[in-house]
């Protein structure tokens, strides 16, 4: 199914979305006439997939794979996701990822991301644990009634 685009959406070209589900383009195309893939037209005619569809076949395959190494740990709050942007200087980095509907950001050492070897189009688990939650909230001008 093709729409054009009317609305903001983070896409990337067919070819980006061929290579980061490791398929050909050919079956991206077949896979869009079998209905399984939504796929949106640029201004300029150009066939893009929205991220959220990568997120999508991405979490299908996972869910389908039994012999996927896995990690344990006590954090349950995890976000499998696509790495869609990635700023790095000397020391820090900022690493974006694309979860579904969430968009994670993670503020990490630029030494991290090396030994990751992280790239965009990687595939990749945010990880949330947090031990402090804090609720606050904005203080009324005028006294309830």
């Amino acid at each position: 199914m093709t729409i054009t685009a009317s609305r903001a959406e983070s896409t990337i070209r067919v070819g980006q979305a061929a290579e980061m589900l490791q398929v050909s383009i050919e079956t991206l195309r077949r896979w869009e006439t079998d209905g399984r893939l939504r796929t949106i037209r640029s201004s300029g005619g150009q066939r893009m997939v929205p991220i959220g569809e990568i997120t999508r076949l991405l979490a299908e395959r996972r869910a389908q794979s039994v012999d996927r190494a896995s990690v344990t740990g006590s954090a349950r709050n995890r976000f499998p996701g696509i790495v869609t942007r990635i700023e790095k200087d000397l020391v820090a980095a900022v690493v974006e990822v694309i979860a579904g509907p969430h968009r994670m950001v993670s503020l990490m050492t630029a030494e991290a991301v090396d030994e990751l070897q992280l790239q965009v189009g990687d595939e990749a688990v945010c990880v949330v644990k947090a031990t402090n939650v804090i609720v606050e909230k904005s203080m009324r001008k005028e006294p309830r009634a």
